[in-house]
């Protein structure tokens, strides 16, 4: 590792890159970027892969979700709010009902561009570049929006930093105060989800009540009243990902500051391709997409290259196979990293191989296939006697129209309501904490059955 640089990338192909007009304006930007303060700092990642060893280890369990792809138009305080009360409510869900401590990773302040299936998009004849998302060009359908545009890496930097400096203060601030569960509801979350949450509302309150009297409160304890939330993107844009690296002045060590994790896409994954030369050598905790597609073997080899030490908390496979596949490829993969000994976490993403076109040309995710993807995901790892440690879901805090399903019951012909994201559909703030309700059982009992096989191997 001593020749890689952070451009060390450019020796090698690379998919899903845009391609820009000006080249001189791109360097100049990426220039100025490359001088701005870190986003996150180094200390904290290492902090995020110290929580990753526990769940690892059987000991925690990873929620990591947010927006698809993050837009300029929904950038608000009152979204990164809510956002935040549906994290905090689903944490608390898992934590209750699980017995485990939940890490929370947000796909937020960061996560603007997105690799797409076609390179090109036609409407009425016409054909211009796909929309690659808000950091590179508009979702506005015409050939001046469509181009790459580098002043837009500036504006995408300074909503990150916006973003991350409200997150730490609502996680800091007081916000995040056991005693203030009840102010993390919203009122648009309704039916069964919102009478159960109200349950866990009040056997929090009795065990702080028990706490109190024994002397143990917010006022004293700080754990009462904060939270550790990180932030996670996909490490697609590698010129802007080279211009965030720094040199850790601590250790001597690279890490990427755009971001305390980052991840490589089910697209872009290749060995010999420059995103796997990228990410080899940053010390951020990494996660590697995995489908149908995967090959074990590969993935077993891609761990190697990405963490050649066996280090705990470093690696995530983040399984996204399809509700009806899992069965079928989920095991293979499981059997391949097992028999190789390799040190990762395995987390579901139920999202991105359900995603289907609904009879009214919406692109959307049937509720019921998302919670079987997550189902069938369980259960596999409990015949296996391995821990399933993650979900990775796209979701919002707020009332859309995305997904169909749920207990909400939204339909085709409802998607047209409130269908605001800018690429793929994300559950709205009901679905996605129906979803930790339906799960959280199902955590606890393949964590007791994970730890259990693994004391008798022992």
């Amino acid at each position: 590792m001593t020749n890689w640089k952070p451009n060390s990338w450019k020796s090698k192909s690379s998919k899903h890159l845009p391609e820009y007009k000006d080249q001189e304006k791109l360097n100049n930007v990426l220039k100025e970027l490359s001088s701005f303060p870190p986003l996150v700092f180094a200390g904290e990642s290492r902090s995020l892969k110290d929580h990753l060893a526990k769940v690892s280890q059987g000991k925690a369990f990873l929620l990591q979700g947010g927006d698809c792809a993050e837009s300029f138009a929904e950038f608000h305080p009152n979204n990164i709010r809510d956002f935040f009360k549906l994290f905090l409510q689903m944490s608390l869900v898992l934590t209750v009902s699980s017995g485990l401590p939940i890490v929370k990773l947000g796909r937020i302040a960061g996560q603007f561009s997105k690799p797409r299936s076609a390179p090109t998009e036609t409407k009425d004849g016409v054909v211009l570049p796909s929309y690659l998302g808000d950091n590179i060009n508009s979702m506005a359908f015409d050939a001046k929006g469509r181009e790459p545009d580098p002043e837009r890496l500036l504006k995408a930097y300074s909503q990150s930093a916006s973003t991350l400096n409200l997150l730490r203060a609502f996680s800091q601030g007081g916000f995040a105060d056991l005693n203030k569960v009840h102010l993390w509801n919203m009122s648009f979350v309704k039916d069964k989800a919102k009478e159960k949450y109200q349950e866990i509302e009040q056997k929090v309150s009795d065990a702080l009540d028990f706490m109190n009297a024994c002397g143990i409160t917010s006022e004293n304890n700080r754990r009462l009243r904060t939270v550790n939330l990180f932030t996670s993107h996909e490490a697609l844009l590698l010129p802007v990902e080279e211009a965030m690296t720094r040199v850790d002045s601590t250790t001597g060590e690279y890490h990427d500051t755009s971001a305390h994790f980052l991840w490589i896409g089910d697209r872009t994954r290749q060995l010999d391709g420059g995103h796997v030369e990228f990410c080899k050598g940053i010390k951020n905790p990494l996660g590697i997409k995995c489908g149908p597609t995967s090959d074990p073997e590969e993935i077993v080899k891609l761990t190697e290259v990405l963490n050649p030490d066996n280090e705990a908390g470093r690696i995530t496979l983040i399984a996204r196979f399809g509700h009806d596949k899992v069965q079928k490829f989920l095991p293979k993969l499981i059997q391949a990293i097992k028999k190789a000994g390799r040190n990762v976490i395995w987390s579901c993403d139920p999202m991105h191989g359900n995603t289907v076109k609904a009879s009214t040309g919406f692109k959307t995710r049937p509720f019921e296939n998302v919670i079987s993807e997550t189902k069938s995901f369980f259960e596999v790892h409990q015949s296996e006697g391995t821990f399933a440690g993650g979900l990775h879901i796209e979701m919002t805090g707020q009332d859309v129209t995305e997904c169909i399903g749920g207990a909400q019951n939204i339909t085709d012909k409802d998607l047209s309501d409130r269908y605001h994201t800018h690429c793929d559909p994300r559950l709205n703030a009901s679905q996605a904490l129906e979803l930790a309700f339906l799960i959280s059982g199902e955590i606890k009992k393949n964590s007791n059955f994970s730890k259990s096989s693994i004391k008798a191997a022992s």
